[in-house]
């Protein structure tokens, strides 16, 4: 049984989709799988032993985005079933050129508001005509071993500014807490600036114990630094999924995105802080308003409030 899967292409969603991989295993014990997606989901997901093969779609960087997505489904070989996990036009026009026997492309079955990792569920069942439950989200990469308790802080967001809580909230919360734990601070390439700004304020109040490896790691580095802190502070974003596959005890700060759609699937140690204001969720990348009241309104206290909750 040979599987084609196309992942989403933003590291959460890629995490999300894990339970209904795995239920697709479940139904095909052994079952090879290719993986095809952005260079960040895939290596993220390619660690599950029922991978065989890896693609990572640089179509965007050709004049003829169609004929180079034509060209690579051709060269794939053929497959028993396809998935795509993708709502996109492209990803559509992808799985047409795919050879494979059944071809499944997700959509949304009805309106309800429920966490994502139902709706990648439903799809999968929808496809397959079995009635499986998500279980937890699983990674398949080994958590790095600190010496010491450690809390990992991610004041990044892919997505936009607008899920972004603030820098110096971040070093408020790791100074309160930097006698209980060594102090890790994340960030993709984006937001090497971002954690900067943390570090500095951390040392210069005398903090030592802080580690600064913004834009620093491989996925698989990300992954295993996540994997294994003593405690995660972040904002609604992949690590903050990561860190739900790994049910690290986790706080997350949540704004204009909707917590019941993205927020830890299954993990008992997870807390969330959001405020109720009208304009929330919005859904937007930066705030449209401007005021960015969502995450102004979340104080430091708040979050060692929680902290001590788990």
């Amino acid at each position: 049984m040979k599987i084609f899967i196309e992942v989403p292409t933003w590291l959460g969603d890629a995490v999300m989709t894990t339970p209904a991989i795995e239920n697709i295993i479940i139904k095909y014990p052994q079952a090879k799988m290719t993986l095809f997606g952005s260079f960040l989901s895939t290596e993220a997901l390619k660690k599950h032993p029922s991978v065989e093969k890896i693609f990572i779609d640089d179509s965007k960087k050709a004049k003829i985005r169609f004929l180079a997505l034509y060209k690579l489904a051709q060269s794939l070989g053929a497959f028993d079933l396809a998935f795509s996990f993708r709502r996109t036009l492209t990803s559509r026009l992808f799985l047409f050129f795919v050879k494979a026997k059944q071809k499944f492309a997700y959509k949304r079955y009805d309106k309800k508001q429920k966490h994502q990792v139902l709706r990648y569920n439903d799809f999968v069942n929808n496809a397959l005509k079995i009635g499986s439950v998500p279980s937890k989200m699983k990674l398949y990469y080994s958590a790095k071993m600190y010496k010491r308790p450690t809390l990992g802080i991610n004041p990044g967001a892919s997505y936009g500014s607008a899920k972004r809580w603030y820098p110096d909230r971040f070093a408020e919360v790791a100074k309160a807490l930097s006698s209980d734990y060594d102090i890790v601070i994340f960030g993709g390439p984006s937001e090497v600036d971002m954690a900067h700004d943390i570090e500095e304020v951390l040392k210069k109040s005398g903090e030592k114990n802080v580690t600064n490896i913004a834009g620093k790691t491989s996925v698989g580095g990300l992954i295993e630094h996540i994997a294994g802190l003593s405690l995660f502070v972040t904002g609604d974003s992949g690590p903050m999924h990561v860190a739900a596959a790994y049910h690290v005890p986790t706080v997350s700060l949540f704004g204009p995105t909707k917590h019941i759609e993205t927020s830890q699937w299954m993990n008992k140690k997870s807390r969330i802080i959001r405020h109720d204001i009208d304009c929330a969720p919005c859904m937007k990348r930066t705030c449209p308003i401007r005021t960015h009241e969502c995450m102004k309104l979340i104080e430091v206290g708040e979050v060692i409030a929680e902290v001590k909750m788990l």
